[in-house]
């Protein structure tokens, strides 16, 4: 009999068996489809030598990350490359704010009557970030805060909305740039603890940049694969489970799913019943035959570019998919250009872009030409470099990755408590009614992205269990 089964080869899945072979345990990892990866995945989805990454493409939250920071992926072939700037936000004058690896240079794209302003708001947390980010990335209870000190002055600027933070800057370019990073978790600019978020993002640019992969976000999951096998651990793929019947037995069950389909599997009924799923988005992939034009210098030397003209236009745009059920007229986008520092990413002279813009839950419509309006506003010329698209809305992104319920890439809405409490109230999110059933999905504590974190925390609510079994 194994000690763990893991079903789901996602960051977190992959993630929580090699944090249960670390200890010791047996572990064997189950995957439906033919590769591993889930949400750190890389394929070539539009031309032969253009490799697109068909989810996450820059991964703040990943280099930052606890878990990882732990375990030797560099030896497996993960690589981060950093562009430049982190990120770009530019306006349709020419201009752009910037999150740079410097506060000084950060603060000084805002303008003078902001620039001290953003520097009071980041400066306390950045010395402490490391212990910051583990505590923030930790909870709820799956361990005590190192820093609760700096924790509990986290929490009450993060806590309110990032409307109330926004407050602090009195000119649109803070405030745009700010908005869109609380837009990364397609949650309304009004939302509880969405401060934090936007805080949250910041911080990581500062501390440790918004890498890309080399040679794409697959190499995540493959060097975790890698080193899972070296501890003795085993990973099939190509492997569809309907019911735990179809594990081999095991004293634990460990799922980097969504809660609905651990419910389906594991006959808890209507357990995670009450679970919102979110906003989705409309993604492109694209082969290019040059760099993106952009109007503002800056977005040229940058791998993520926040495309919105204002705080208004994002939250509007945020507003239609979440809460009114349409899709925006002019989509806040988030867009990344890995190839500008892997140049494995395209032939030599070609780029790969990657976009998406935010559409309701389940959408069927066509984005396409919204998301390239948007781009030529700040990249006249745009559409002259495309030489091949590849488009996914909700329902390809639910194929493609089945925790995208509805096309929702946080495996749930980032909205309102559930922010805060995934999948449900509970002092013991990764646990369920079945006491050898735990769940490690980005629908748990702290949320979505490639870091791994949700598998860490899930991997110690296991490990505690099978030490008290006899």
């Amino acid at each position: 009999m194994l000690d763990a089964v893991v079903v789901g080869a996602g960051p977190n899945g992959l993630t929580a068996a090699v944090e249960l072979a670390r200890r010791g345990f047996s572990v064997a990892v189950f995957e439906a489809k033919s590769t591993v990866g889930g949400g750190s995945r890389t394929a070539e989805l539009t031309l032969p030598g253009f490799r697109h990454d068909p989810c996450a493409a820059a991964h703040p939250l990943g280099v930052n990350s606890p878990a990882f920071k732990a375990m030797p992926l560099e030896r497996y072939g993960l690589e981060w490359l950093h562009a430049e700037l982190p990120m770009a936000h530019p306006f349709p004058d020419g201009s752009a704010a910037v999150l740079s690896r410097s506060v000084g240079e950060t603060a000084a794209s805002f303008g003078p009557r902001d620039a001290g302003a953003y520097r009071r708001l980041v400066e306390p947390f950045l010395p402490k970030w490391d212990t910051l980010a583990r505590d923030f990335m930790s909870l709820p209870l799956s361990a005590l805060p190192r820093d609760p000190v700096t924790l509990a002055r986290f929490g009450l600027v993060g806590l309110p909305p990032s409307t109330w933070l926004m407050r602090r800057f009195k000119d649109e370019r803070a405030k745009a740039l700010f908005a869109g990073l609380v837009a990364h978790v397609i949650a309304p600019l009004g939302g509880l603890a969405t401060g934090a978020v936007g805080l949250v993002f910041a911080l990581a640019a500062h501390a440790a940049g918004w890498p890309v992969a080399r040679g794409g976000s697959q190499s995540i999951a493959d060097a975790l694969t890698a080193y899972l096998k070296d501890l003795g651990g085993a990973v099939h793929t190509d492997y569809e489970v309907k019911r735990l019947d179809d594990l081999p037995p095991a004293r634990a069950y460990v799922f980097d799913t969504s809660p609905t389909a651990l419910a389906r599997i594991a006959g808890l009924g209507g357990y995670y019943e009450p679970y919102r799923y979110g906003a989705s988005v409309f993604k492109l992939d694209y082969a290019l035959d040059g760099p993106v034009p952009w109007t503002a210098p800056e977005a040229r030397l940058a791998g993520t570019v926040q495309v919105g003209a204002s705080r208004a236009e994002i939250g509007t745009a945020l507003d239609a998919a979440s809460r009114h059920g349409r899709a925006p007229d002019r989509p806040f986008l988030i867009t990344v250009q890995p190839s500008l520092v892997d140049p494995s990413r395209a032939p030599e002279g070609k780029h790969a872009f990657w976009a998406y813009g935010h559409v309701p839950n389940g959408w069927t419509g066509d984005l396409t030409d919204a998301v390239e309006r948007q781009l030529e506003r700040f990249a006249p010329g745009f559409r002259d470099r495309v030489l091949a698209r590849a488009t996914a809305g909700p329902p390809e992104l639910a194929a493609h990755n089945a925790n995208y319920v509805g096309g929702d890439i946080a495996c749930g809405a980032a909205s309102g408590l559930q922010l805060l409490l995934r999948p449900k109230l509970s002092l013991t999110p990764y646990g369920t009614p079945h006491p050898a059933v735990f769940l490690c999905s980005s629908a748990t504590p702290p949320g979505p992205g490639v870091h791994g974190m949700s598998g860490h925390n899930a991997a110690k609510a296991v490990w505690r269990r099978l030490r008290q079994e006899p």
